[in-house]
Formats: structure tokens, sequence, C-alpha cells
């Protein structure tokens, strides 16, 4: 396989304005190429374009997860895992609604991670996870 690539991900918000200052206010995200219509931001190496959609509708499906209700749909990354302390304190300290507040998960199995998940304004779930160990990251 070759080194993995940035990924490219478009996803709808209601208000551009409110995207970038939760994207780059409230996550720390450069911004790149911007519209009228959209705002590419950095979203730690990756490219995440936001798409103004007035008409953003917020799903409210949610699946069981080692007791947890994660929402679907969501995106992420896998941070290190003194990246993903750092980013859980800087979220604590702020007025962020948890939808999962930070915790570990599958405790002492192979998939041990510690996880969290935010909504941005516009109800987008994304989740922040770090594993004990990276070569776990896909082991059954």
């Amino acid at each position: 396989m070759s080194p993995l690539r940035p990924f490219h991900l478009a996803i709808p918000v209601h208000d551009l304005e409110l995207a970038r200052d939760f994207y780059e206010g409230t996550l720390g995200c450069s911004t790149g190429r911007e519209s009228k219509k959209w705002i590419d931001f950095n979203f730690f190496g990756h490219q995440l374009v936001t798409h103004l959609d007035a008409s953003k509708r917020i799903s409210k499906i949610a699946n069981e997860v080692d007791g947890d209700r994660v929402p679907v749909p969501h995106f992420g990354i896998i941070l290190k895992k003194e990246d993903w302390e750092s980013l859980s304190q800087k979220l604590s300290g702020t007025n962020v609604n948890f939808i999962i507040k930070p915790r570990t998960r599958f405790k002492k199995n192979a998939g041990e991670q510690s996880t969290l998940f935010i909504e941005d304004p516009s109800g987008n779930a994304l989740e922040f996870k770090s594993f004990q160990n990276d070569s776990n990251i896909f082991k059954r």
C-alpha cells in the first residue's frame, strides 16, 4: 500500500460564518480557498470543505457502541495520544456541546481507544479518537 494521502471530505453547513468560527476558531483549522458558497479547511492535514446548504437537516440516528449512542453519520480523525489529550482539555474549557464526553472505550481490548464526540454548529457529528496502540486500529 502506498503512503497515506490526505482525504477530501465535503459536508453541508447551514451557515458558513458559524462553520468558520467553529473549524478555525474552536478547532484551530486553517482555511484555504473559499467562495460565497464553500470554505476549505485544513482538518489535521486533510481537506475538509464546508458547503452552504441552508436547508441542512440534522440526523438523529445513533447506534450503540460500548455503551454510547454514537451518531450516524459522523466523521473524525485519529490523533496521537498527546494530541488527543490536548484537544480534549481545550474543548472541555469551551462551551462546546459534547455528544459523548471524553472517555476510554473497549478497555483492555485490542481496540482500546480514547474518544470524544462533538457537533459543529450545523449538527455535523465529529469524533476525535486515539488508540493505545496504532497497530490495533484495524485489529479484530
